[in-house]
């Protein structure tokens, strides 16, 4: 059975999560701050919903502790909505975002989306010159010999792209491929996690992801 973790200090909220996800048939952990969490048993998660504005350590601070130790998608739950403070969950290792107040129905369905995506079947490996190269099966971008630092989301945002190289694509469609959610599309989400991806690949004097303006974005 599919384990959630979900922490939030709002009650409220975190009754209403657990309850309409026990529908779906997940297994639910939920606990109202970090400090109820067993480190022991992260690892037993497929998916961490993790509120950010909390009492002692916040989601932001958590996340980073914990993303070295577990290898699940984590999305936070948050009101803040500043681009700077999406970018920072995202670079520290989150997969998604879900703003305050939201749809219990949105929410279901990104949960959805992010384990429908983690049960994808991978294939060999996806090479580029001069020296990347994808490990479809343990979903590892490689430059030469050394792996890039991806979040999942943008390791799967970067293998869409490169398997339809020269193609342009618009925010909504990266997210609905990566992510399968139709009409969900969060357009701060795929510009954010691309931003990430820049970064990361530029250490390396790599830029093979390019803007369309106005209509999207492709692998070069």
């Amino acid at each position: 059975m599919t384990q959630i973790l979900v922490v939030d200090d709002e009650l409220s909220i975190l009754e209403l999560i657990k309850n309409s996800l026990k529908k779906d048939g997940y297994l639910i952990t939920a606990c109202q701050n970090t400090d109820e969490v067993d480190m022991k048993r992260l690892n037993i998660y497929d998916l961490i919903l993790l509120d950010v504005m909390m009492p002692g350590i916040d989601g932001f601070q958590y996340c980073k502790k914990i993303r070295d130790v577990v290898d699940c998608p984590i999305l936070f739950l948050t009101a803040k909505t500043l681009e700077e403070d999406i970018l920072y969950g995202l670079g520290i290792g989150a997969d998604d975002y879900i703003t305050k107040p939201f749809r219990i129905q949105e929410l279901r369905a990104r949960i959805a989306a992010h384990l429908r995506r983690e049960t994808r079947e991978r294939h060999s490996s996806l090479s580029f010159a001069p020296n990347l190269r994808f490990d479809l099966s343990a979903k590892i971008l490689y430059v030469g010999e050394e792996p890039v630092s991806l979040t999942k989301s943008e390791y799967f945002i970067c293998e869409y792209l490169a398997r339809n190289k020269g193609q342009v694509f618009s925010k909504e469609q990266i997210y609905e491929a990566v992510f399968g959610l139709d009409g969900e599309a969060d357009n701060s989400t795929i510009s954010t996690h691309i931003k990430n991806i820049r970064a990361k690949l530029e250490k390396y004097n790599i830029k093979p992801v390019s803007t369309v303006w106005g209509i999207g974005y492709k692998w070069e």
